[in-house]
């Protein structure tokens, strides 16, 4: 079988994915989560956002997946990119208010529960 369903393109596909949330976790996982531990209210938000991207994912129907999950957090970034959003240049301020920032993290806390990584 060729194209988009084979096993090949589907063992790539897997490793693209692995590698984006692996990227996503180093870069914003690494410093939210441990914040996301000492504050409760932002534990909380990322509560919600997590909450709100399986809704916008359709997890009660289908399961999430690492390559569903990736493909998520880029369609968020590149809307925030398109909207005008930056990352920060230094180091995260997670007691700001960063929508995109908390629902990336939510997709790493997300992702975290499939992998394990």
């Amino acid at each position: 079988m060729n194209g988009l369903f084979s096993g090949a393109a589907a063992r790539a596909a897997l490793r693209s994915a692995h590698a984006s949330l692996d990227e996503l976790s180093a870069t914003v996982g690494a410093t939210g989560l441990p914040a996301a531990a000492a504050f409760p209210a932002l534990l909380a938000a990322i509560d919600q956002h997590a909450a709100g991207v399986r809704d916008s994912l359709s997890a009660d129907v289908r399961p999430l997946t690492p390559v569903i999950l990736a493909a998520y957090a880029e369609g968020v970034r590149d809307a925030a990119f398109k909207h005008g959003w930056t990352p920060p240049s230094g180091e995260i301020d997670w007691t700001a208010n960063d929508w995109v920032l908390r629902r990336l993290l939510a997709v790493v806390t997300l992702a975290t529960t499939l992998t394990g990584r």
